[in-house]
């Protein structure tokens, strides 16, 4: 195999991971907004979903992706108390 076609083959995976990045990424910080809005409300919440996407995003790290913070239900309520 040419070094031109192996270079394409290894720049189309890192893309494909990068997507996967930047999709896992959105999803993550849809899951914080839903999760500010329900301790806003009063209302019961968790940060277990937030953290499986945190914890798949910082697994596929590429070494220029940066890395997550997992989210504690404290850092939530920190954060909602200075609205």
């Amino acid at each position: 195999m040419s070094v031109r076609k192996e270079l394409e083959q290894h720049a189309e995976k890192q893309n494909k991971v990068y997507q996967q990045f930047l999709k896992l990424d959105q999803r993550r910080e849809d899951l914080i907004n839903e999760t500010v809005e329900l301790c806003k409300q009063g209302k019961p919440f968790s940060t277990d979903r937030i953290n499986e996407v945190t914890n798949k995003i910082n697994q596929i790290n590429l070494g220029f992706t940066p890395v997550r913070k997992n989210v504690t239900t404290e850092m939530v309520k920190q954060y909602v108390d200075s609205l």
